[in-house]
Order: structure tokens, then C-alpha cells, then sequence
């Protein structure tokens, strides 16, 4: 089994290694808030709907209102517990009627890179750039690697770059990213 060092503690990455779905939240999750806490979002979910295993069709059935209680009960899973609550019961709800509820047939029946990369960007939430790293992380850390997998990951598949959680192997992989982003921030800005 891979090892991932995304939300920094052990069972909440666990977790992510072994449940597609929760990948593809944390994933969704890693926007406008730490990536340790956007990673760890999957594993709280679990703890507070009292399960092992996340079900795509589950949290797309959970009533709204209730399912955005539970993404804002401190600590919230998402800054924007509302809005990201939403979007990880659309997320859901794609999930259950385009794949059958299993998140990992998204990579693992894709054709290449390529069809990977559409069916990415085709779910809810999921842009380019999402869709470039999660590539990415597949392709380096868990072995995901259909024909071209490198191309349809962009620049975040290039062998030995440090740009995003595809990266993160350990504490100071870690900090490489986070001084990549910040470099890149000034750039923008300069």
C-alpha cells in the first residue's frame, strides 16, 4: 500500500491511500484553506457521519441542510462550509450516477491520460489545474499511470518538480511546495 503525507497524520492519510472517494473530496477540498486540513476533510467527514468508509451515494442522498451542519461544526472541514458542502454532495451525486458510486473507476477505466483528465474535469468542482495535480498525485505516488498520464498532468507531472500535494512525500518535500507556491505568488504579483 502507498503511503501518503497529505493531511500529516496517520489515519486520515491512511484513508486517502485506500478510499478513492475520500481522494477525490480531499482533493476538491484543497482550495482556500491548508492542504493538511483540506486532506484531512475525508477522515473528519467519516468521524462524523459515524463511518468506515465514505459512500458516494450516501452523501449525495444526506439532506442538505444537515450535511452543511455537519461540514460547519467547528472545527469546520472547510472554511466555506457551506458552499463546499454543496459542492462535495454534487461531487457525490456525479460520482453515484456516472461511476456507480465508485470514485476509483474514474481512474481506473480510463483509456489514457487523456480520457482521465476529461473525466476529471467533467465532475463537479474539478477544474484543469485540479485536474492536472490529482494526474499528478496518482501517477507518482500511487501508481496510477495510464499511457500519458505525464503529458495530461502538465507541469505537476514533470519528474522532481515540488509545485503541488503531488509532491509531498514528507516533511520537507512539504516545505519545497509551500516555497514554490509563495515564490510563484510574488511572481504573479511582480
Amino acid at each position: 500500500m502507498s503511503k501518503l503525507f497529505l493531511a500529516q497524520e496517520p489515519a486520515a492519510d491512511e484513508m486517502l491511500a485506500t478510499d478513492p472517494l475520500a481522494l477525490l473530496i480531499g482533493m476538491l477540498l484543497d482550495q482556500q484553506q491548508p492542504l493538511e486540513k483540506a486532506f484531512a476533510g475525508p477522515f473528519r467527514l467519516a468521524e462524523r457521519l459515524g463511518v468506515q468508509h465514505l459512500d458516494a451515494a450516501a452523501i449525495a442522498g444526506h439532506d442538505p441542510e444537515d450535511f452543511a451542519r455537519i461540514y460547519a461544526v467547528p472545527p469546520a472541514i472547510h472554511r466555506y462550509h457551506g458552499s463546499m458542502a454543496q459542492r462535495t454532495q454534487q461531487l457525490c451525486q456525479a460520482v453515484t450516477d456516472e461511476y456507480d458510486g465508485d470514485a476509483g473507476r474514474i481512474w481506473g477505466e480510463a483509456a489514457d491520460g487523456k480520457d482521465l483528465f476529461n473525466r476529471l474535469t467533467a465532475l463537479p468542482g474539478y477544474g484543469k489545474q485540479k485536474a492536472h495535480i490529482l494526474i499528478a498525485l496518482l501517477g507518482k505516488q500511487l501508481g496510477v499511470q495510464p499511457a500519458g498520464w505525464r503529458e495530461a498532468a502538465g507541469a505537476y507531472g514533470e519528474e522532481g518538480s515540488f509545485r503541488s500535494a503531488a509532491d509531498i512525500v514528507d516533511a520537507a518535500s512539504l516545505t519545497k511546495v509551500r516555497e514554490y507556491k509563495k515564490a510563484a505568488k510574488v511572481a504573479a504579483k511582480g
